[in-house]
């Protein structure tokens, strides 16, 4: 009797597909899901993600005090220039680094980076002309950044997979703390002990949290060895392709909104301080978003908790900010919510390109997503701070929302080709 229902046991419906969380997992590993040392490592990632992102959360706050000080003479879009490189030196050289990670393993690069980042800093508070901003904080503090940033995002990997959305929230979650905290410190600071002790006293925070970060993540898995820094088979994967080309949409948003929230709110007639709690506002928009994504997509699915809350994103910034961006009453909830969003963004990317590749392969994948989304970060700032010296402040919403809108049609067609081309709305993805 056995003998003869085998078959049927083994048969699969001919409408059935695999789960899409399944498709990457043809590998035995098992996962710990959890663990004291599981858990370390994601503290450890979240106190040096305030540090990395959570600075790239507060490049408006020095953007806005350079326009009026040492970079005075600039326009807006030549002083965006400045995080721009920033920002974008920490995701493009992601396609280096994710294969050293892969190699190596995380403890030297991020001890290296650490070191670098660090004194980055302590420069940065000497900085006077324009090009020793781009040398200290752009070059050196891009490169050191990634150097953190990757591999610590990647070695989450190594402990989590039914978790991982959550574990990622939780650590990404750091960039907003740090985007919350850093205006607030550097705005006071500034103001009572003038620049230099203000960059000295981030220096300080960063050699405390760095420290504590560099004893807790630690990878996993065995060493791979690879040729190259970019495997093209990658971009093979449609499902990778359209991933990623979201992220390079929505990066163009999330940072051109981090950079400019400050100035925008000047150029709407309000003060500088305005500008500085806007920001303050949106990320710790930024970390519910993160941490409540983060739980929804293992859920979820990845790709559903993405479209929903770039949806979400679009519409509100259509209907909120264009019309009514020149009230100050609408622009603080708005402000949450824009945080929510590009938060939730930030929070997931590294879960839903996790779910289309195999574990070993994901500091490369990873950082060459990131490579191609870094020139969102490139030219967002700059581009943004021309729009509104130009064209002003609602032109400038109305572009960055349908930028958006590119975003949510990307990522609806990544989700497309998860499910193999096969459209169903209550399919975990």
């Amino acid at each position: 009797m056995s003998i003869e229902r085998q078959p049927q046991s083994t048969s699969t419906p001919p409408e059935a597909t695999l789960p899409p969380e399944a498709i990457d997992d043809d590998n035995e590993d098992k996962y710990p899901e959890g663990g004291l040392k599981a858990w370390l490592v994601v503290f450890g990632a979240f106190g040096m993600l305030i540090c990395t992102f959570g600075m790239m959360s507060s490049v408006g706050v020095l953007q806005s005090y350079w326009e009026t000080h040492q970079l005075k003479e600039y326009s807006s879009s030549v002083v965006g220039w400045v995080p721009s490189v920033f920002v974008f030196l920490n995701l493009m050289l992601g396609i280096q680094i994710g294969p050293m990670f892969d190699r190596y393993g995380p403890r030297w690069i991020i001890l290296i980076g650490s070191v670098l980042y660090i004194l980055s800093f302590f420069l940065l508070a000497q900085c006077k002309e324009y090009y020793q901003f781009m040398l200290c904080m752009s070059i050196l503090g891009g490169a050191s950044s990634s150097m953190i940033s990757t591999p610590t995002m990647a070695s989450i990997s190594h402990w989590f997979h039914k978790r991982r959305g959550l574990a990622t929230g939780i650590a990404m979650s750091g960039a907003s703390i740090g985007g919350i905290i850093f205006p607030i410190i550097l705005r006071h600071v500034i103001d009572k002990l003038g620049w230099e002790w203000a960059l000295r006293i981030m220096g300080f925070i960063f050699v405390f949290l760095l420290t504590i970060g560099n004893l807790c993540v630690r990878g996993r898995l065995p060493a791979k060895l690879r040729n190259g820094t970019i495997d093209m088979k990658c971009f093979s994967d449609s499902r990778f392709v359209w991933t990623t080309a979201g992220a390079f949409f929505s990066e163009i948003v999330l940072f051109a909104s981090l950079g400019l929230i400050p100035s925008y709110a000047v150029s709407q007639g309000f003060s500088s301080g305005t500008g500085t709690y806007l920001l303050v506002v949106l990320n710790t928009g930024s970390a519910v978003g993160r941490l409540l994504a983060g739980l929804t997509s293992d859920h979820f699915g990845a790709f559903n908790t993405m479209t929903i809350v770039i949806a979400f994103t679009t519409i509100c910034m259509f209907v909120l900010w264009v019309p009514f961006g020149r009230y100050i009453g609408v622009l603080y909830p708005f402000s949450f919510i824009l945080g929510l969003g590009t938060g939730s963004f930030l929070s997931i990317t590294p879960v839903c390109v996790g779910r289309v590749c195999k574990v070993e392969e994901y500091g490369q994948w990873l950082g060459t997503c990131y490579f191609v989304s870094s020139f969102g970060t490139l030219v967002g700032i700059p581009i943004a701070g021309e729009l509104l010296q130009v064209a002003g402040p609602t032109r400038l919403a109305a572009v960055l929302g349908g930028i958006f809108g590119l975003a949510l049609v990307n990522f609806t067609i990544a989700r497309w080709s998860c499910l193999k081309w096969n459209w169903k709305w209550r399919t975990k993805v």
